[in-house]
Formats: C-alpha cells, structure tokens, sequence
C-alpha cells in the first residue's frame, strides 16, 4: 500500500506540472508559439500515461492538451487531433469518470459542441449537454463545467440561461493550486458575458419595436 500511496503522490505532482504548464501556454504563450509548445506539452501527457496504465487522470489531461492544441492548428489536423482527444476521454470515462471532479464529462461536453457535426466530425449538441449536466451534477460550482455550459447555451442562442451561467463562473471559488488557469477562465467568462449582455441587449430593443 505505501508504493501505490508514493507512486499516487508521484503521478499527481507531474499532473499539477502538466496543468501548470498547460496553463502558461494557454494564457501566456505568444499564439505563434502555442502550437508547438501544446504539441511538446501533449507528448509528455502521453509518456505520463504510459507511466501510469489503468490511471484516468493522466489520459483526461492528455485529451485537454490534445483539444486545445486542435484549437491552435485548425483545419484537418484539428480534426485528427480532436477524434484523437475523444478516445482519450472514452476510456477514462471507462476507467473512472469521477476523478478531476467529473474533468472527463466536461472535456467530453465541450468538444461535442465545438466540434462540427458529421460528416465532417463527431460533433453533436444533444450528447454536448448530456455531457455538460453530468459534470455540473458533480461538480456545481466548478469553473470549468460552468463557463463551458454558459458558452454552450450562448452558442444554442439560449442567452438567458447563459447569462446565469457565466455569471456561476465568475463566482466560482478559487482553485488553490490553479491560480494562473482560473485568472484565464475568468477573463474568457467576462469576454462571453459581454457577448450574452449583446445578444440580450438586442432582443429587448427588438422586442420594443415589435410592440410599437
């Protein structure tokens, strides 16, 4: 029990540098350089996950490092790397889907609504929220799960819901261990809030005319 407790430590201080790393790139990487160093960073996630078979969390982060890296490069090898990402999370969710706080229904509900439909992609909007509510279920007042429902129901033209929402994710409790990453979300949470307080804006004025 001691060498599984030591090698658990040891997986979860390399999985904190993953999400460190991930999160400099992410937030604080000039764009010309994004791709190549999520690139680097997807394949020490994928030497982490070699290193600790039958361990979901090490294959989850791989799929976010793959995911966000699609969204660097674009075209069809973002769909490559996005059909890639989703095995990933399928077999963690196999493996245990609670870990990470419900990490892989979240990573799961945000790439089916972000990715295209068929026939050039997997995307699909119905498993998209399956998806999005199976995290909040476990994890309600997350960050993550929160912005990603509050840009899904944006996305579906649904501005009210979105607005309650993004405004769970700028109330969402600080991650001790994740400062740099929760500083990120939350600008990306108030850039969507002023894109929602648009779209509401513009349907009270139209509502107006309509009645006059």
């Amino acid at each position: 029990m001691a060498t599984l407790s030591y090698a658990d430590e040891g997986m979860k201080t390399v999985l904190l540098e993953l999400q460190h790393s991930w999160a400099k790139v992410k937030y604080e990487t000039p764009e010309d350089k994004r791709e190549a160093a999520f690139e680097k960073l997807s394949s020490d996630a994928e030497k982490l996950a070699r290193q600790y078979p039958g361990r979901a969390e090490p294959l989850i982060w791989q799929a976010i490092i793959l995911s966000t890296q699609a969204g660097e490069s674009g075209g069809l090898g973002a769909l490559r790397l996005v059909k890639e990402a989703r095995g990933l999370l399928l077999a963690a969710e196999k493996i245990n889907p609670e870990v990470l706080q419900g990490s892989v229904y979240t990573s799961l509900g945000s790439l089916y609504y972000q990715v295209p439909g068929w026939p050039l992609g997997f995307g699909d909007d119905d498993k998209a929220e399956k998806y999005l509510q199976q995290a909040l279920a476990l994890n309600p007042k997350g960050i993550d799960p929160n912005f990603f429902y509050a840009d899904y129901l944006y996305e579906q033209g649904r501005y009210k819901e979105a607005m309650a929402y993004v405004q769970r994710t700028l109330d969402a409790p600080a991650r001790q261990q994740r400062p740099l990453a929760d500083d990120g979300r939350r600008r990306e949470a108030n850039v969507l809030m002023q894109k929602i307080q648009q779209k509401l804006a513009f349907y009270d004025e139209f509502k107006e005319v309509s009645m006059t």
